[in-house]
């Protein structure tokens, strides 16, 4: 059986502290860093689409209360102006916080939903998740390297219509909990994202075609019941590559191991949107 500790309540002071120490150690990383960031590049539009993908803005939570998907739009469409556009030229690192930085109130952003410690909040900023989420699953069917990337450790919804695999995502918090991938082909990509008014688009194209093809699947998924009462969900994420002779090749994305805030055995009629 896969063992999860039973989570450490912290002091509101010692998250604020820690939080902030982690913020200034990225700062020191990209002052001082060897990675050569990725940038916005208006003037350029590549025709050679990778992979496509879009997520439902609005979806009704449990205890969630609507305005903050509201204020997720506005949100989503502050954070994406900075990402549009970005090209990833060969031996660059996309950032998803290099490019957006902090989200305030001074910048436009608004109360939204996040989570701490595996309950529901609201903070500025909040909602940002869905854009590492559908970042994720784009880069996930490419040839770029994810380089870094975070879940939640908290599984707080249960699946209902879910499109994706459990844990196909990435959590975010400014600055240190980022998403980054990096370009490691000899190829150049671009990542194109906006909003309609009901889903958050992304699309990322390439300079040239591929002569690759990725899928994802999902292995090992499971659920435990812990030795401290609760629940527990795991299951792995594998890229196939397959190449123009059928040749397949997996990779490993990622390993996820996450506490349940719900019964797993609830009935699917009681089971609230999960939002993913």
């Amino acid at each position: 059986m896969q063992e999860i500790k039973k989570p450490i309540s912290r002091s509101k002071l010692r998250q604020i502290l820690g939080k902030e120490y982690y913020i200034f150690r990225r700062k020191v990383e990209w002052l001082f860093g060897q990675s050569n960031y990725s940038k916005i590049n208006k003037t350029i539009a590549f025709k050679n689409e990778v992979f496509k993908h879009k997520s439902m803005i609005l979806r009704p939570l449990k205890d969630v209360d609507m305005y903050l998907q509201e204020n997720k739009r506005t949100n989503l469409k502050i954070a994406i102006a900075h990402l549009n556009n970005v090209v990833i030229e060969p031996g660059e690192t996309f950032s998803i916080w290099k490019l957006v930085g902090r989200p305030k109130q001074s910048k436009g952003y608004l109360e939204g939903l996040v989570l701490k410690q595996g309950q529901i909040g609201k903070d500025v900023g909040g909602g940002l998740c869905q854009l590492g989420n559908l970042l994720f699953w784009i880069f996930a069917h490419s040839p770029l390297n994810i380089t870094e990337r975070y879940r939640h450790g908290f599984d707080v919804f249960p699946d209902v219509n879910r499109k994706v695999p459990f844990g196909a995502g990435a959590t975010l918090s400014y600055n240190h909990i980022d998403l980054q991938v990096q370009n490691r082909t000899e190829n150049r990509f671009q990542v194109n994202l906006w909003l309609d008014n009901t889903h958050l688009n992304g699309c990322l194209c390439s300079s040239i075609p591929l002569k690759e093809t990725y899928k994802i699947e999902e292995r090992n998924h499971f659920m435990n019941q812990q030795y401290w009462g609760g629940y527990s969900r795991h299951n792995q994420i594998v890229q196939v590559e397959t190449i123009e002779n059928g040749t397949q090749t997996e990779k490993l994305l990622v390993e996820n191991h996450v506490i349940m805030m719900y019964n797993p055995f609830l009935s699917a009629n009681n089971k609230e949107q999960n939002e993913s």
